[in-house]
């Protein structure tokens, strides 16, 4: 028992304290501003990024780089309530913030996942958009 308790204690030392090579990237101080404005009004009850969230309204993870839409588009519908989106009061600061928000999500990859290297440990390299 002694020595299984040796190994897990080195094992959980070495998974543990080993760096990753986290590749999140930084997010501009006005995008931080648009992700608590989109945290404080609860926008993830009826959204997602990467088809995690609500399923009321759409997916926001390329609403940026999707074809005939963009940061206009979204500050357009921002404060107008489109169906069983309610209407809500931003500010022009505001809706840049939120925009600046999902531009900076929009680079972060692909939603859906087409282009992906499996590996057959299981594991998935994504393919970034700013790689």
């Amino acid at each position: 028992m002694t020595v299984l308790v040796v190994i897990f204690v080195v094992y959980n030392s070495i998974i543990y304290t080993q760096g990753t090579s986290n590749n999140t990237p930084l997010m501009s101080e006005q995008a931080i501003k648009g992700e608590k404005l989109y945290q404080e009004n609860n926008c993830t009850a009826c959204h997602q990024f990467y088809g995690l969230g609500g399923y009321l309204g759409p997916d926001l993870t390329n609403v940026i780089s999707a074809k005939n839409k963009g940061a206009e588009y979204v500050k357009a519908f921002l404060n107008s309530g489109v169906k069983t989106m309610p209407k809500f009061n931003f500010t022009e600061e505001e809706k840049e913030a939120i925009a600046q928000f999902l531009t900076e999500v929009d680079q972060t990859g692909h939603y859906p996942i087409v282009e992906a290297d499996k590996k057959a440990s299981g594991w998935v390299d994504m393919k970034y958009k700013n790689q």
